[in-house]
């Protein structure tokens, strides 16, 4: 924290019988100290207390508002610097404040931005507020927007006030047709949004702190492609119940699967629970007490019988309700175990999401803002995605319209 306070150096009064006002700058526990070019009699600093209080002459008023002034300079310097370097050495703020840098203030760039946005983002990681994966993908958003200045304009970096609205389009072409990873070229629709999404965030960040005035990412006006979540029907969720698996591997990740299906957990935060997370309430029912990582909004969710079972199976086994596996693992798995159930469907940790949203609890007459409290979204809107209209919900409303007419035809 930045500190600016005024003493008087009083080696030597000049011919006014008067001393020179200094201003003391601290910061992480180093300080400078340098002339401010005004004067007052000590007798006069000490009886107002510093210019503090009972300041009856026009002279020390003037002097007041002088000091003022001067201490909303040094932090607006301070601040400047501070953006462009968290680290700023005190001397090179006292050469700003005495006219003596050679230093010339630099425009930020596009990847000061997100190296100074990433930096946040880890600490938020760090602090279990958001998931080491986020991170990752603004890692990669990074690394792929600098490919794109150098292949698109033969530039490393570019100033933030001179992106243009050609600049971010050009950018959108770039990630769909021509980014390259990991040998595969160009990249979906969906995920080219999410990225744009991600510099966008980090302007806003650099907004906040007073590293840009505007974001010139706001133009963008890409959309989602609005795609059928894919989800495990009754039929499929009971017959990858009733499967029995002699591999351990194949046994161990169906129950990862299934618990993430009764209680629609995403991969990062299932992996996380343990005991602690266990608790009951008034009535002695047992809840799985949690925040999301991605959101940091609680998800609280009652343990239905197949978690509890799955719970007991694991419990004492390893520090977690779950063993670990990595999702890259798991994914290659559950694709031999559809295989072996008969299940068509490209299954992936996210399907278990899926499927508790739609089959095991909308498809059960759950209303839509439970559903949604229990998975942890920020709105409604993010849980009607997943709110689909199932044959089993359809005949039965069509049902009660089917029996009036067979009464009007009797």
């Amino acid at each position: 924290m930045l500190k600016v306070i005024f003493y008087l150096k009083s080696e030597k009064a000049d011919k006014n019988g008067e001393f020179s006002i200094f201003a003391r700058i601290t910061f992480n526990q180093k300080r400078i100290s340098l002339s401010t070019g005004k004067t007052i009699s000590k007798e006069r600093w000490n009886y107002t207390n510093k210019l503090r209080i009972l300041l009856r002459t026009e002279k020390e008023k003037v002097l007041k508002n002088y000091l003022d002034i001067y201490r909303l300079t040094v932090e607006k310097k301070f601040n400047i610097l501070f953006n462009v370097d968290p680290d700023v050495p005190l001397e090179i703020l006292k050469a700003e404040l005495s006219g003596k840098s050679k230093l010339q203030t630099k425009k930020t760039t596009l990847l000061q931005i997100m190296e100074r946005h990433n930096k946040f983002f880890r600490k938020k990681v760090d602090a279990g507020e958001r998931a080491s994966a986020s991170l990752q993908k603004y890692k990669r958003s990074t690394e792929l927007i600098s490919n794109f200045m150098v292949k698109q304009y033969g530039i490393e970096d570019i100033p933030a006030d001179e992106i243009s609205s050609s600049f971010i389009y050009n950018l959108e072409e770039f990630l769909k047709y021509e980014s390259n990873f990991k040998g595969h070229v160009g990249i979906k629709n969906n995920s080219v949004v999410k990225y744009i999404k991600m510099y966008k965030t980090a302007f806003n960040y650099a907004i906040r702190m007073d590293l840009i005035q505007k974001n010139p990412f706001n133009v963008y006006d890409g959309k989602l492609s609005v795609k059928d979540a894919v989800f495990l029907t009754q039929c499929e969720l009971d017959a990858l119940e009733k499967k029995v698996f002699f591999i351990e591997r194949l046994d161990r990740v169906k129950d990862i699967f299934l618990f993430s299906c009764y209680t629609g957990y995403a991969p990062t935060d299932a992996l996380k629970l343990s005991q602690k997370n266990i608790s009951k309430d008034n009535n002695g029912n047992p809840w799985i007490i949690s925040n999301r990582t991605k959101t940091s909004i609680k998800e609280n969710v009652p343990v239905l019988p197949p978690v509890e079972k799955i719970i007991q199976k694991y419990k004492g086994k390893q520090p977690e309700l779950l063993p670990s596996i990595s999702n890259q693992k798991m994914n290659a798995y559950l694709k031999e175990i559809a295989d072996l159930c008969g299940i068509t469907k490209y299954l992936t940790w996210y399907v278990s999401r899926h499927t508790f949203a739609t089959t095991v609890t909308l498809g059960n007459g759950v209303r839509l803002e439970n559903v949604s409290a229990m998975m942890g979204h920020t709105n409604i809107k993010q849980t009607q995605h997943y709110a689909k209209v199932l044959d089993v919900n359809i005949m039965e409303d069509m049902n009660m319209v089917k029996s009036k007419y067979e009464e009007k035809v009797s």
